[in-house]
């Protein structure tokens, strides 16, 4: 039964029921429900960031799951970078250098990666950022990899060609030279025999009788066998392929012919003193790539560790060329 209040009015000296206004009672009851829309809210915030729900629970172990095997991915692809960075390394600084083959940049290395893009692994995974960035690791070393084999499989090439490469390296003495008495004049700056001026001399003069027989050093083919008027005189220029080309010069006499091909330890001439020459010997030189080197270092077939340091050493007297 609603129970009903009243108050005394001292004016008219009777008591009176009380009237409750609609708007007051709408007022409490609108505030009721917002005072309980708040405090279950609260409740809920409360039990949501204490108490777990089985969903969330599952949710939390798998990306504790998921932390635990980036890390442990995170390892294993360092490991990688770095067994890729000591192949690329070994491929440069060893495998290439034994063939005398120019290393690979890593420009070139980037550069087909972009091009190419042999390799696009698990792209499908999903857009979180941990994904992302394993995605792009793999993807990396994967094309680092595809390109390395590709340089492995230029490698495999120079080693079945390896016979062919020893046989164009010019490894011997062009005149036989078995008392080590025969070179006159060694690499570098010399005195000029006729304008007894310091110039630079880009080969090895060996003195021998006119006649005397000139052996290709090593395997090639002919690329000039002609008279140079300017300074060689009879010459013959080999070409020996690997970015190796020979010159012999002053012959009295030329035995090859261009467009010969020659093996190590053929007679292509004999010595002479044509063109700018003093004296019968002959003008020997070595070209690697276009530039003249020491020729005195290509002459391991034919010499003793002491016989070569014996040439080493009366190639390095400053003395006057014959040419």
């Amino acid at each position: 039964m609603k129970k009903i209040k009243y108050f005394y009015n001292t004016h008219s000296l009777r008591f009176e029921k009380i009237e409750v206004p609609l708007r007051v009672k709408l007022l409490r009851v609108f505030g009721f429900i917002a005072a309980s829309i708040v405090t279950a809210a609260l409740i809920f915030f409360i039990a949501g960031r204490l108490i777990d729900s089985p969903e969330t629970k599952l949710l939390r172990l798998q990306n504790e799951d998921l932390k635990d095997n980036y890390a442990m991915l995170q390892e294993r692809t360092k490991q990688l970078e770095m067994q890729m960075q000591e192949l690329e390394d070994r491929d440069n600084g060893v495998y290439r250098s034994i063939f005398e083959s120019d290393p690979i940049p890593d420009s070139a290395r980037v550069k087909d990666m972009e091009v190419k893009k042999e390799v696009k692994l698990v792209q499908s995974m999903g857009e979180t950022d941990l994904v992302k960035n394993m995605t792009l690791q793999l993807n990396n070393l994967s094309l680092r990899l595809a390109y390395q084999q590709k340089s492995y499989n230029e490698i495999d090439g120079m080693v079945k060609n390896k016979e062919k490469l020893l046989a164009a390296i010019p490894a011997i003495q062009p005149v036989s030279n078995k008392n080590l008495k025969r070179i006159a004049s060694g690499f570098g700056n010399r005195i000029d025999p006729i304008y007894k001026v310091g110039k630079f001399h880009a080969g090895l003069d060996f003195t021998a009788p006119l006649g005397t027989p000139i052996y290709a050093t090593a395997d090639g083919v002919v690329k000039t066998a002609n008279f140079n008027a300017g300074g060689y005189g009879n010459h013959v220029v080999i070409n020996h392929g690997y970015g190796y080309e020979t010159l012999y010069g002053h012959m009295v006499r030329i035995k090859a012919r261009q467009g010969q091909i020659v093996k190590r330890g053929e007679v292509i001439g004999y010595v002479g003193s044509t063109g700018k020459s003093t004296g019968p010997h002959c003008h020997y030189e070595v070209h690697k790539g276009g530039t003249p080197v020491n020729p005195i270092y290509y002459f391991y077939n034919d010499l003793t560790p002491e016989q070569f340091d014996r040439m080493l050493k009366l190639a390095a007297a400053s003395n006057q060329s014959l040419d």
